[in-house]
């Protein structure tokens, strides 16, 4: 009888970034740019690997999977963040969130392995030189993408599975900008406390497994660099450094947010930005702004297009 007088939940209700209308109204502007600018500037670099012949190396190749992976990421949350901005009542259906848990646990899970893969990459290029064009062969770094792609379709899956049956009758309220499971996990009627720790485990896991291989990988390469010329470092160094940047702004929310038992609202929005919006919009930034070849195509690639213009 108890049962019949629950109503089902259809829809939920963000809380959003803050209570302020007036504060939201304002961050309208720069999140729709920001927003804006992942995608330019992502797809850009896709593009422009694969327009240059000169970038078609296995570093690259990763490079416009993970530039690819960011775009995907980022348009999970961000435009319904950016729109929910000047609304009022921040709706999304039953369906809705389950398929924002779906994307950013499957772009973001693909994403850790990518890094891992592009931490592996340099470790190859800088350690074992000799080496390098037989194991980072073409269809090896296929394998190793590919491998990525399923690893974060199965940790998606997991996820969704382990919430997608749970009993939801109300409160709807979710105390954020997107459908962040931990939170979900709050609103359903029945005790989830074994299962949190399931899903966060599943999360923190995979998340510090792949942060450790990268920091496994780039231990080996700062040991390898440090016996070599000065010149050979600087420049083993200027490479890895942005990846290093990138890794850390990535994995430090995703693991901060599973594995912290602490729940502090404005720092789980804060990282969740963080990592599904700003860090996308960096990784492009990073890697084009420090890289000498890149930087060297997009001016190929304007000196051409001035040429074309001059012609007609």
């Amino acid at each position: 009888m108890a049962d019949a007088n629950q109503s089902v939940v259809s829809e939920f209700i963000f809380q959003g970034l803050c209570d302020s209308e007036e504060l939201q109204i304002f961050l309208f502007v720069p999140f729709a740019t920001l927003y804006l600018l992942t995608v330019v500037g992502n797809l850009f670099v896709v593009l422009l690997i694969i327009a240059d012949h000169h970038l078609h190396s296995p570093m690259y190749f990763l490079l416009a999977n993970l530039s690819f992976v960011d775009f995907c990421l980022s348009s999970v949350t961000t435009p319904k963040l950016t729109t929910d901005l000047l609304q009022e009542n921040k709706t999304i259906s039953f369906g809705g969130c389950m398929s924002q848990i779906l994307g950013v646990h499957f772009f973001g899970g693909a994403e850790m392995v990518l890094l891992v893969t592009m931490a592996y990459d340099r470790y190859v290029a800088i350690c074992k030189p000799l080496r390098y064009s037989s194991i980072m062969d073409r269809q090896r770094c296929i394998w190793l993408v590919v491998t990525g792609w399923i690893i974060g379709f199965v940790h998606a899956t997991s996820q969704l599975i382990m919430i997608w049956g749970l009993p939801f009758c109300g409160p709807r309220m979710v105390d954020s900008f997107f459908c962040d499971i931990p939170l979900v996990l709050k609103l359903a009627c029945m005790d989830t406390a074994t299962l949190g720790i399931l899903i966060n485990a599943d999360s923190g896991v995979l998340a510090t497994t792949c942060f450790i291989l990268v920091m496994i990988s780039y231990t080996h390469i700062l040991l390898t660099v440090l016996l070599r010329s000065q010149d050979a470092a600087s420049k083993a160094l200027s490479t890895c450094t942005s990846h290093i940047i990138v890794v850390v702004l990535f994995f430090g929310p995703c693991i901060f947010i599973y594995l912290w038992p602490v729940s502090i609202t404005w720092v789980d929005k804060f990282l969740g930005v963080s990592y599904t919006a700003i860090t996308p919009l960096l990784n492009p930034a990073i890697y084009t702004l420090r890289n000498k070849e890149i930087k060297n195509a997009m001016k190929k690639l304007i000196n051409k297009h001035a040429i074309s213009s001059n012609t007609c």
